[in-house]
């Protein structure tokens, strides 16, 4: 088993899962806008602190992804952040593109930039206690998009990422996220996300990306969210299941899901039911951001040194995630 493997599989194994809190600064100034909680550095770092040192970090989350700003943070008590992640056995990770831009020759869509001096940051990351790292490549549904050229440029980009994570010793995450937004049936959603996993392998198949030590971050196949069309767990299963089995090499060790505009409890019950169903070798298991914050933030945003009620929110939500990575979750162990 190479190094690169042993760090996916400890990140995934045992219905553990990633908690994205790589929001850059202007997102979480927005969350915090919408709980009405003035964003400075140092309300960031509380929030993300209280989250870090919760129970729930040691038995159910393999993996903290982060921004460059808290990476570099220490906490109130002294410690680094990646020390406080790594002291309850889980890794740091982080984020590492600069964003998503118009993509020129197709304007209505977005190329994600940030290859350029990748390797060196990559190094300073390392040395800061990084051993993951995420990119986000973004694509949108309508009748005409996700155009041939930006699944060719972004999965070529997410490629180029891939190697050179690998290259400083790190896992890289591969995010190509098909949006829900638009009015596209879950139809649409499957046939336009083959579309793009299926490239992104051939890229990192071409740039000599060890694939037994990544993890890939697909968006779970949904209508579009103005579509009006409904559908049960068990058919958002069935369908991303049938995704990820035709178009994802066996040599991948774990799939960690996006939310991707799902509430709190349909990101878990729709991972409970691709649980129950998966009869792959692929670990399925969460890689959430609002999914697991929300309610805790929201919490949080009435008393901000409240740490111990708000780490039960989260602690909470954490633990109805990791039994959905198990197959375990019901209504009513989520409303106990």
């Amino acid at each position: 088993m190479s190094d690169l493997n042993k760090i996916a599989l400890q990140i995934l194994s045992n219905g553990k899962g990633i908690l994205a809190a790589d929001e850059s600064t202007a997102t979480m100034t927005k969350r915090l806008a919408s709980v009405k909680v003035h964003s400075d550095e140092n309300n960031r770092l509380l929030f993300r602190q209280t989250l870090f040192s919760s129970l729930s970090m040691k038995e159910c989350i393999g993996g903290v992804i982060l921004y460059d700003e808290t990476i570099r943070q220490k906490t109130t008590t002294g410690e680094t952040i990646p020390e406080l992640i790594n002291s309850s056995g889980s890794l740091t990770g982080i984020k590492v593109d600069t964003g998503a831009k118009v993509l020129a020759g197709s304007k209505q869509e977005k190329i994600t930039e940030g290859l350029d001096g990748l390797r060196e940051r990559l190094r300073d990351y390392y040395d800061l206690g990084a051993r993951f790292t995420k990119w986000r490549g973004v694509y949108m549904i309508s009748e005409k998009y996700p155009s041939d050229l930006s699944i060719s440029a972004n999965a070529h980009a997410l490629a180029r990422y891939a190697a050179l994570v690998q290259e400083a010793g790190m896992v890289p995450i591969i995010e190509p996220e098909v949006l829900m937004d638009g009015d596209h049936s879950a139809k649409d959603c499957l046939m336009k996300t083959s579309d793009v996993i299926n490239k992104c392998y051939e890229e990192l198949e071409l740039n000599n990306v060890d694939l037994k030590g990544t993890i890939l971050k697909p968006n779970m196949i949904l209508p579009g969210k103005n579509s009006g069309e409904k559908i049960s767990s068990e058919e958002i299963a069935e369908l991303t299941l049938d995704c990820l089995k035709n178009n994802v090499p066996s040599s991948v060790p774990g799939i960690a899901f996006l939310s991707g505009g799902q509430t709190e409890k349909e990101a878990t019950a729709n991972l409970n039911q691709i649980n129950i169903k998966n009869d792959t070798n692929f670990i399925m298991t969460y890689s959430y951001g609002r999914a697991l914050q929300q309610s805790a933030l929201k919490f949080w945003s009435k008393n901000i040194n409240n740490t111990n009620g708000t780490q039960e929110i989260f602690d909470h939500r954490v633990k109805m995630c990791t039994l959905a990575a198990q197959g375990k979750w019901s209504e009513n162990l989520e409303n106990s």
